[in-house]
């Protein structure tokens, strides 16, 4: 389900009446939890939070355009899914999530690289989201890009 809505607004108005309640009470968590300087914006279809080109002029390097993307939101046809991108980058940050999630649901832990399914609304653990999201800020995010994700430029 991508969406075409050009807000975050416009994407929650949009949604079937049953994904509304959980979609905001998750945007609403990653708000009150995300450091300063990330931007929330459409990305992808999705609601997406992401540095912006005049915190980081590079942009994604996958197209320079685009701010650098960090996570993403959305209310899919079978599932909701969360995507953060430090999950992907920092096995450290990844495994103090796959311990901590048993400590804030009973749902088996659904994931890809940097993807967390949820089947339904009542799975979403937000308040170990809302943990997840004050852990990496603005500088900690665009180091572990460099380093980790962003392909080096060649000399």
């Amino acid at each position: 389900m991508t969406s075409k809505a050009v807000t975050p607004d416009a994407y929650i108005k949009g949604l079937p009446a049953e994904k509304k309640e959980a979609t905001e009470a998750l945007r609403a968590t990653i708000k009150k939890n995300l450091p300063k300087g990330f931007e929330e914006v459409m990305s992808y279809g999705m609601i997406g939070y992401v540095v912006p080109h005049k915190l980081y002029p590079d942009g994604y390097h996958c197209d320079p355009k685009l701010p650098l993307p960090f996570m993403n939101i959305a209310a899919q046809k079978n599932f909701y899914a969360f995507y953060h991108m430090g999950l992907y980058a920092d096995t450290g940050l990844l495994k103090w999530f796959q311990n901590e999630w048993k400590n804030h649901t009973s749902a088996k832990l659904d994931m890809g690289k940097s993807c967390v399914r949820f089947k339904k609304a009542a799975d979403i653990p937000l308040k170990l989201i809302g943990q997840l999201v004050k852990k990496v800020s603005v500088k900690d995010w665009v180091s572990l890009y460099e380093k980790v994700v962003k392909t080096p430029k060649k000399k």
